[in-house]
């Protein structure tokens, strides 16, 4: 069945400073950054014995939110864009770009997505988390939310480092990072969307959450619950948290390749707001395939999950 992954990441070398570095130095890491680096042979091979005709592409965390130097960020977020345009053009069946932003101004990344959107037909944006603690809900991003409306293009919240350090990952390192920082962070950060108004100002934004939608899908009856509680008033028809994440919302299984969760994402979400992914090349390809290939659900979900929901909310 046709596959189509949009968490699949790559690096440049203007970018190569700002990527993550892992822990410790071994195989295992050398041979990501290997792929990270790598828009060729290999990742085109990796996603044929994966069965993977599609790979959106976006740059790895953090990229240039890591940047102190708005004007640098700029500059070198525009030059990771055109270095994936040129990709693209010699695999246009095979890759497609959502575009890298420098958040440091929002205007300038507001600017810089429609060039990507309208120039280099990028899919949209990816979004590494917040940038030196500035979280999309804030007012200084409505005019980038108000561009991004204008396109019609979805919007991936990923993951990035916490803003600070609290106090409950203290002295436990193995809690930082993927296993689960990350996922507190990123999955407060849509909440703050949710919460702050964002989605009542531009109701047509489209959001993606990877990592099986960072556990919202999963908290959608406590939401509600004790925002209820909370509010101390009576919340309108189709505003409750769970409305709005069903309605706004959309995720992918990147990183997350077990049955259960898939299956209650789409009891939570609906099936047309769930879509196949890998996270590549955090994740193995072959494994996020042999997945979706052998979830217990129709074939007719089944196609909408790996390829047919991907088409439709990204126009391809």
């Amino acid at each position: 069945m046709r596959k189509i992954a949009l968490e699949e990441h790559f690096t440049a070398p203007e970018v190569n400073k700002y990527v993550a570095k892992p822990p410790r130095r071994d195989t295992i890491s050398a041979d990501i950054e290997k792929r990270l680096a790598d828009l060729g042979q290999l990742r085109l091979e990796t996603m044929d014995k994966a069965g993977i005709d599609l790979a959106v592409l976006s740059v790895t965390a953090p990229g240039v939110q890591a940047e102190p130097d708005a004007k640098t960020a700029i500059r070198v977020a525009r030059s990771a864009n055109d270095l994936l345009a040129r990709e693209v053009q010699k695999q246009p069946k095979r890759y497609a770009g959502f575009a890298h932003l420098a958040m440091q101004d929002a205007a300038a990344a507001a600017n810089e997505l429609q060039r990507a959107v309208k120039e280099l037909q990028f899919k949209g944006a990816l979004i590494n988390g917040q940038t030196a603690g500035h979280y999309l809900d804030e007012d200084r991003y409505l005019p980038f939310w108000e561009r991004v409306q204008e396109l019609d293009v979805p919007v991936y919240l990923h993951p990035g480092d916490l803003a600070d350090h609290p106090a409950m990952f203290a002295a436990r390192p193995e809690l930082n990072g993927a296993t689960w920082a990350w996922t507190v962070e990123t999955a407060t950060h849509a909440l703050r969307l949710v919460f702050g108004g964002t989605f009542k100002r531009f109701p047509k934004l489209k959001l993606i959450l990877g990592h099986m939608g960072e556990t919202l899908p999963f908290l959608l009856w406590r939401l509600d619950s004790r925002w209820k509680l909370l509010s101390g008033e009576d919340i309108p028809a189709g505003w409750l948290p769970s409305d709005i994440i069903k309605r706004n919302i959309v995720i992918t299984t990147a990183g997350v390749c077990a049955h259960g969760p898939l299956i209650e994402a789409i009891g939570a979400l609906g099936e047309d707001s769930v879509m196949f992914s890998v996270d590549y090349p955090y994740e193995d390809s072959q494994v996020a395939a042999d997945f979706i290939d052998s979830a217990p659900i129709s074939e007719a979900v089944r196609a909408k999950v790996c390829h047919g929901n991907a088409e439709r909310l990204l126009r391809l």
